[in-house]
Order: structure tokens, then C-alpha cells, then sequence
């Protein structure tokens, strides 16, 4: 049984800079941190472009084109909505 080590700084990254918006979003500006949020959920389609997939660690969910389209689409409509949602 090989035992392969996977680094999961990506996800980790992603992950941070997304809980980071999500703490904006509730404690101070909805609007700021909604576009952080989105901002994380991009650097995770960033990186999972960038990154071989066992370097991709656990942002590899499917195929690359796959996760790559679904984390663009996802973080450009939260930021499109985060920008166009009137106070």
C-alpha cells in the first residue's frame, strides 16, 4: 500500500481568503466581503488551472475543464450580484 502525501495548500488558501469574505460579509460590509467571497472562490479556479492535478490536491473534484468553468462561473455570479444588489 503506497501511502502518496498531498499538499492542500490551494484548498487551504482558497478556503482562507473565502471565510475571510464570509466574516466581511457578517460583520462589516455585505457588499466587500461578498466580493472577497468571490474573490476566493476565483483563486481556487486560478489555481486549479495553474496547478498539475496532484498538486491541485483537493480542489481536484472532477475533470480540469469541469472545475475550472464550474468555480469561474460560480465566483463570477457571486461578484456580479454582490456589485449589482441596490442596498
Amino acid at each position: 500500500m503506497t501511502s502518496e502525501r498531498r499538499s492542500e495548500w490551494p484548498l487551504v488558501l482558497s478556503g482562507l481568503v473565502a471565510i475571510t469574505g464570509l466574516v466581511v460579509l457578517t460583520f462589516y460590509d455585505w457588499r466587500n466581503g461578498g466580493l472577497i467571497f468571490a474573490g476566493g472562490v476565483l483563486l481556487a479556479a486560478l489555481l486549479r488551472a495553474g496547478l498539475s492535478d496532484s498538486a491541485a490536491g483537493l480542489l481536484r473534484v472532477r475533470g480540469r475543464m469541469f472545475d475550472i468553468l464550474l468555480l469561474l462561473g460560480v465566483g463570477a455570479a457571486i461578484g456580479i450580484l454582490s456589485l449589482i444588489i441596490p442596498n
